[in-house]
């Protein structure tokens, strides 16, 4: 407790409804009214409703909602800023490179091919025409950041002679896309987040990391044989 201040613990409590929500809550409520209800099923009244304020608090924080839906966006690839990264490092720090891209894909299927993933890219790209700048934003936090975090990790193994990649962003690229990329397509098309089991998804990753080694798989230098000399045959003696 600061020096000056009193407290008296037998006070009783003050009686009332519950204090509404502010800063991060408010933002997780009105994510979740946006993906329930898109953008424009969505309303400044329905989300104060559900945080507990009144209108004007929630306007003086956010003057529209276009502001709100900017920031809730905005702090969705906030949250996960760097999450791939404990998991590039470990790529780097294990001692297989083939067993460590295997963990990798497992954390890829697992973070965006998630229900929440799948929810926050419809929305964003539903509204990508009216928000264009918001989508950009998106794509550039989010996407561009971790494949260009992968793209380094990718070229530091090139340099310790454990990959042979010449182009590191495409290789991320493909990489990615071999683990993810059949999956998304079907779940976002389909609008379903629950389509593939478990053991499917293995054998995808199993898959994409065999067929992105094949390419990539640091290999022993093959050197011609020596030449053959000829020898003279004592009979020529």
């Amino acid at each position: 407790m600061a020096v000056g201040t009193t407290r008296d613990s037998t006070a009783p409590r003050q009686r009332g409804r519950p204090p509404g929500s502010g800063g991060a809550e408010l933002l997780a409520i009105a994510r979740e009214q946006f993906l329930s209800h898109g953008f424009r099923g969505t309303t400044m009244d329905a989300i104060a409703a559900r945080a507990r304020i009144s209108k004007q608090t929630l306007y003086a924080a956010y003057p529209s909602k276009d502001t709100l839906y900017a920031a809730v966006v905005r702090d969705w690839v906030n949250q996960g800023h760097d999450a791939l990264a404990p998991h590039t490092q470990a790529l780097l720090d294990g001692r297989s490179v083939e067993d460590g891209l295997r963990r990798l894909a497992g954390v890829l299927q697992a973070a965006i091919l998630s229900e929440p993933v799948l929810q926050m890219r419809a929305l964003v790209a539903a509204e990508a025409e009216t928000f264009p700048e918001i989508a950009a934003d998106y794509l550039t936090r989010s996407w561009d950041r971790h494949l260009r975090r992968l793209a380094h990790t990718l070229s530091t193994l090139t340099e310790q002679g454990r990959l042979a990649i010449e182009d590191p962003e495409i290789a991320a690229e493909q990489f990615v896309w071999l683990i993810i990329g059949a999956p998304l397509n079907r779940l976002e098309l389909t609008g379903t987040t629950n389509g593939y089991s478990r053991r499917r998804l293995d054998h995808i990753a199993e898959q994409g990391v065999e067929t992105f080694l094949s390419r990539y798989r640091r290999t022993a230098p093959v050197y011609p044989p020596p030449p053959v000399t000829s020898r003279a045959s004592p009979l020529n003696h």
